[in-house]
């Protein structure tokens, strides 16, 4: 799989991750016969702007009569031009002038306007207008909105001024997770589809290393992460450095969020496998993500800029900003202000850029906007917060040690020549910010301000904003607000003269690294001079797609046939770590099989075959053109991205793009040139690699140890016989070859007529005993492109924890039997998934309509006859226990584990799965299973799009012809029972299962029962409105850990709530957590008994505007619809009653609800998993960081005593089992009206 970040990618990923796991995209992009403007003339994938008296357009196509003229771009824009007499009414309901800058290239499909501006201060702007998303409105507002407006802010100016205290007692947005079903729900969300697929791969531990991945690219400094939020960020930043990523956002964000896998009904957070039952998708029911106002604004210094005696200061600073401001004093103000307008913020620290951004409602957006910008004219940064908080930068980092991704990354810039900064520790933590400092006598808060002042100035900042005013209005807003931010006329920091900090001895060896997770990966690494100014060529980006590809002749291809490799991604990330101004770095990383890792050396030579082939062939314009027409299709016809995650994007693409490649800069192949392309490539020689080995089996055999990680790794010479054969001319591999020609590239792009009358939500159109089919033409996005999911359920999966770990195990031998042969569907923007679901196989294709029949028809064939070799199936199971070890050996996903195996009867849990693995199953226990597994089923569809009901008919007749099984003999529940917790506070404390982890997680779940959807909306609300007061006390007050939040959990249909915290053993026992967790709670309820009426209301409005917010892009209309489907509810137009519902709820629905649920018999679940640490004793636990656990150690749960810390109250449970066989089941339950 090639690794790189486009818009579509990086938008996705930046954002999504916080933006609760379904969160990502949404904004309206239309294709061009509805969405585009009548002054633009479309030229294939691109719109060229022209206004009045310019004729000349101007456009970053390589076409010879599109290209802009010669006038630099890039380096000026106007001066803002809104007169300070000018009244912003003028601005807003003048005469319109929207018309956006000629020179901006933008797709056909985006209906939006942009204009550029530099301000007096040299900071320089993107103003992006909504206007024309808004059918049937020609000016920014109604008359009527208006006026609502203009009261409600004049209302909401006067409660700000007497709430600047009291914002956290009353106003808080919460994330909503929705626990329903198995184990993968919550974190696993899919917005619109269009980005989880891309970064899920096909195998199960392909998966384990992308979340990994995501975990070391992106330092989350969350202020809420929530839990699907957390996969989401770290699946979609799977390919960002690590960015740190300070995320606060409100449950008013999430409540129309889903995961991204594929399970249907659990709960979730950093689940990790796509194939294993259990750990699928779990889509929140019926919510959207919100169209929402946006800003964005990128510095362009980031931890390069740290000195040297005080690592991790740019990530700091990027934390302490949000600390208060001169004009807006309190510390979580900005935060609680955006929580009660439904708003989120977020910002990153990347090697030479800091990246921050924010949504809002958009009545709410220039308050916001004067309130975000004071982080750079004036942040407060007092002393006591600069101490609290980095408590908050050091727990980040022990949650951030467990992670391979992140060892591996921190041991590679370690390889760098000294003083180049790829060497500094970038993270920080309370040695380097805190203890060190004090010991030499360093003023952290007054070096924090120095480097505020020195770095944090106009002229190196780019800012993005985007709302429903006209440019007008926006420009003046800009210019009237961010002019004050001070330029210290100071040149910008460059480090473009320290390249090759990778040309040292060191760099070129053989490193074996010991990991946490069970795994066997080798990473070819290349450092090769910046690759940034050829980005129109994207040289990188063409050689990834040739290393990356998996079909016929792939490297991929062939390591597979010999059951030496499981995965394979290839590339650059094209962001800090991987790309910045002095190297960018081309990496390929393997995934061995046990038998590849004994092969690693063949495994390497067949890369280094594969480059020489490549090399002798040179560039193929064949390949360009066909990846060239690929992005463009994508480009022409995208759909509208989530305003955050775009405006983002944006502002980073400002720093490295010239004006008019803003959009397409990182997207599209403008010129062919073999010999840019033929150098990167000719670069990529064995005598420059470096070769990293991670596996278990180094343990024992490496003698040195990384500083800040500990990662234990030892370096040595490649071994001679293969170090001389790759200094001669060896010979070439005749089984590696360039792919062939796609058949699966779309040609047909034409909208198709309705046979059947319009609906506006999806109908049955089959209902037979073998399945039926749920149908919708889109009516709305008129895109070419259609979504079709299939979820083919047996009651066989569920009946043994084997029979479950057969179903992982067919999943994953399907998907990889299909990885060869669909791939080229794959690039060609034509996606699929298979999902082992609690309950059946969920299959997930979408894309341009044209051939997506072919890949389902494909999928479809190589199930009905599914086969597998002993091999294949040796490497398969090989591969799963590797997998069920890696989840089973993180706190949060055992917490969660745990806390399911209590509540869902029946349910197998992971170690239950672990065991039966090992204890072994055969190929013909397999073969065995799938036989009866499809002899069996019931099918469910749902196909929306591009797509004629007659079209759609057939999906599901070519699924039963070719299947030809028999119907279930009676219906069969998609979701598992729930037991009736007694009254009482019970616990059940665990040992982490990771000896060198010291990261503890406490969860305290109160649970309520089947419920309506009336009282399911009525708890949205409450831990809305508890999301913020539990940041403010659990983590910014009491320092307690990094991932503090509430949420609101749907177990298979029966509803609960929850507070979890994440810790350390090291600083806290976790009973001490809980009780903190109490004290909040209590602390809480005087907050919403004290609330006032507005207060209350404010929240209610601000909730009910985020469900009434129209889908921006058709995946995500399909993937609430199809959560409907899924867990058979088929309530299409529940955000309707759900918006009913909160128009009817006063504040003392809310506090009796919450009351009820808290006083005498209240049914509190305590989860502990607790880590490593002096304040959870082990005697025999191991340093942090190092991981000593066996197989067998992982076989069963150990549980502990609680402490006298609790109430002589709390009932222990020391075997779930035992105490659960004791419990009475509640009905099966769905929550509908």
């Amino acid at each position: 799989m090639l690794r790189r970040v486009t818009v579509a990618a990086v938008c996705a990923t930046g954002r999504k991750l916080w933006r609760e796991a379904g969160r990502e995209l949404a904004a309206l992009w239309r294709i061009q016969a509805r969405g585009q403007c009548e002054d633009s003339a479309a030229v294939g994938p691109f719109a060229i702007l022209t206004m009045p008296g310019r004729n000349k357009a101007k456009s970053s196509c390589s076409c010879p009569d599109l290209q802009p003229n010669g006038q630099d771009l890039g380096e000026s824009g106007r001066v803002a031009r809104l007169g300070a007499d000018e009244s912003e009414e003028e601005g807003r309901r003048g005469p319109i002038n929207n018309a956006g800058d000629p020179e901006i290239v933008k797709s056909p499909s985006d209906p939006k306007q942009y204009r550029y501006i530099k301000l007096r201060n040299g900071l320089q702007a993107l103003l992006i207008s909504d206007l024309s998303n808004m059918e049937g409105k020609t000016g920014d507002a109604t008359d009527d909105e208006e006026e609502e407006e203009e009261e409600e802010e004049e209302e909401d100016d006067d409660d700000d001024d007497d709430d600047d205290d009291d914002d956290d007692d009353e106003d808080s947005g919460a994330e909503i997770e929705d626990d329903e079903e198995g184990f993968d729900d919550e974190e696993e969300f899919d917005d619109d589809d269009e980005h989880d697929d891309d970064d899920l791969d096909t195998e199960d531990n392909e998966l384990e290393e992308l979340e990994e991945r995501a975990e070391a690219r992106k330092k989350t400094t969350e202020k809420q992460q929530s839990q699907s939020l957390f996969l989401l960020w770290s699946k979609l930043t799977d390919r960002l450095w690590f960015k740190s990523t300070y995320t606060k956002m409100s449950s008013a964000l999430l409540v129309k969020t889903r995961n991204l896998y594929g399970v249907v009904g659990a709960e979730s957070r950093s689940a990790p496998v796509q194939h294993l039952a259990g750990w699928q998708e779990e889509e929140q029911q019926g919510e959207t993500d919100t169209v929402l106002s946006a800003a964005a604004l990128c510095v362009g210094v980031g931890s390069f800029a740290d000195p040297d005696d005080l690592p991790g200061l740019a990530h700091f600073l990027e934390h302490m900003v949000f600390m208060g401001s001169l004009k807006y004093p309190d510390e979580n103000g900005f935060d609680a202000f955006l929580k009660k307008h439904g708003g989120s913020d977020n910002a990153s620290t990347d090697c030479e850029r800091t990246v921050f951004q924010f949504d809002v409602q958009r009545k709410y957006f220039k308050e916001a906007l004067d309130r975000w910008a004071q982080f750079f004219i004036h942040p407060l940064m007092i002393r006591d917060a600069i101490d609290r908080e980095v408590e908050a930068v050091d727990s980040e980092y022990q949650l951030a040690r467990p992670s391979d991704a992140n060892r591996k990354e921190m041991l590679f810039g370690s390889l760098a020549r000294p003083g180049h900064p790829m060497g500094k520790f970038f993270w920080g933590n309370a040695e380097t910010l805190k203890h060190e400092p004090k010991r030499n006598n360093i003023d952290t808060h007054a070096r924090l301000r120095e480097f505020w002042m020195r770095y944090y100035s106009a002229h190196y900042m780019t800012l993005v904003v985007q709302s429903k005013e006209t440019l007008d209005t926006l420009e003046k807003w800009v210019t009237e607000i961010f002019s004050q931010i001070p330029n210290n006329g100071l040149p910008k920091p460059n480090f473009g003269h320290l390249t090759d900090p990778f040309d040292t001895p060191a760099f070129n060896k053989l490193y074996r690294v010991v990991p946490i997770r069970k795994i066997h990966a080798l990473t070819i690494t290349w450092a090769l001079p910046p690759q940034q100014q050829h980005y129109r060529v994207k040289p990188l980006h063409y050689i990834s797609w040739l290393v990356g590809h998996e079909g016929k002749g792939s490297i991929l291809s062939y390591l597979r046939k010999k059951c030496w490799a499981l995965a394979l991604f290839g590339g650059n990330g094209e962001t800090g770590f991987e790309q910045n101004s002095t190297y960018s770095v081309f990496s390929i990383s393997i995934t061995l099989t046990d038998e590849g890792y004994e092969h690693f050396y063949e495994v390497a030579h067949t890369v280094f075959q594969y480059l020489k082939m490549l090399q002798k062939l040179g560039p193929e314009k064949r390949i360009f053109e066909e990846i060239q027409k690929i992005e463009d299709n994508e480009f022409h016809y995208q759909e509208q991205t989530d305003p955050v995650e775009y405006v983002e994007n944006m502002c980073e693409n400002m720093q490295l793009y010239p004006l008019q490649d803003f959009l397409t800069g990182d997207q599209l192949l403008f010129e062919y040139k073999p010999e840019v392309i033929a150098e990167a490539l000719n670069q990529l020689v064995p005598q420059k690699a470096n070769l990293v080995l991670l596996s278990g089996a180094n343990e024992g055999k490496c003698d040195l140890k990384e500083k800040w990680f500990g990662t234990q790794y030892s370096m040595e010479d490649v071994e001679n016989s293969w170090a001389e054969l790759w200094k001669t001319n060896f010979e070439l591999n005749p089984d590696l070859h360039l792919p062939a020609e796609n058949k699966y590239i779309a040609t047909d792009f034409m909208l198709k007529a309705f046979d059947c009358p319009e609906t506006e939500y999806p109908v049955k159109i089959v209902n037979t005993p073998q399945g039926c089919l749920w149908y919708k033409k889109d009516n709305k996005f008129k895109i070419p492109k259609a979504y079709i999911r299939f979820h083919l359920i047996s009651p066989l999966i569920q009946k043994s924890a084997a029979n479950v770990v057969l179903f992982d195990i067919f999943v994953n031998i399907l998907t990889h039997n299909l990885a060869e042969p669909a791939y080229e569907a794959d690039v060609a923007q034509l996606e699929y998934k298979l999902v082992a679901g609690e309950h059946g196989l969920i299959i997930r294709v979408k894309g341009f309509n044209h051939k997506l029949p072919l890949l389902f028809q494909l999928i479809i064939d190589y199930l009905a006859e599914f086969s597998s070799t002993p091999a294949v199936f040796t490497m398969i199971t090989e591969q799963l226990k590797k997998t069920y070890f890696n989840i089973l050996i993180k706190p949060e996903t055992l917490a969660k584990d745990v806390r399911l195996l209590i509540l869902e009867y029946a349910r197998w849990s992971m170690i239950d799965k672990y065991r039966a693995l090992m204890d072994g199953l055969s190929l013909e226990s397999l073969l065995s299973f799938v036989k009866e597994f499809k002899s069996q089923l019931f099918v469910e569809g749902l196909v929306q799009g591009n797509v004629t009901s007659t079209e759609s008919m057939d999906f599901l007749k070519y699924v039963v012809d070719k299947l030809n099984f028999m119907p279930l003999e009676q219906e069969m529940p998609v979701q598992f029972q729930v037991v009736e917790m007694p009254s009482g506070h019970h616990l059940c404390k665990v040992r982490a299962l990771n000896k060198g982890d010291a990261n503890s997680e406490v969860t305290v779940y109160y649970q309520s029962g089947a419920r309506s959807l009336k009282e399911y909306t009525l708890m949205e609300l409450l831990v809305m409105h508890m999301e913020e007061p539990c940041f403010d006390f659990l983590r910014t007050k009491q320092t307690l850990g990094y991932h503090v939040y509430p949420t609101c959990r749907n177990t298979s249909g029966i509803l609960g709530f929850s507070v979890t915290v994440g810790t350390q053993a090291t600083k806290y026992n976790s009973e001490v957590v809980d009780k903190k967790i109490e004290e909040f709670l209590s602390s809480f309820e005087e907050k919403i008994e004290n609330l006032t009426e507005e207060a209350f209301n404010t929240q209610v409005t601000a909730l009910i505007k985020l469900k009434e917010c129209e889908d921006t892009h058709l995946g995500e209309e399909v993937d609430r619809n199809w959560n409907e489907v899924v867990t058979q509810q088929y309530l299409f137009d529940r955000l309707a009653h759900e918006i009913e519902a909160l128009k009817s709820f006063s504040k003392s629905d809310l506090v009796n609800w919450f009351k009820a649920h808290r006083g005498p018999g209240s049914k509190m679940l305590s989860v502990h998993v607790v880590g490593f640490g002096k304040y959870e004793l082990e005697e025999d636990g191991s340093p942090s960081g190092e991981n000593s656990n066996s197989s067998c150690e992982v076989m069963q749960l150990t549980y502990l005593p609680s402490s006298p810390l609790l109430v002589d109250s709390t009932i222990p449970i020391t075997d779930i089992r035992a105490f659960t066989s004791t419990l009475n089941l509640l009905p099966y339950h769905k929550i509908v009206k």
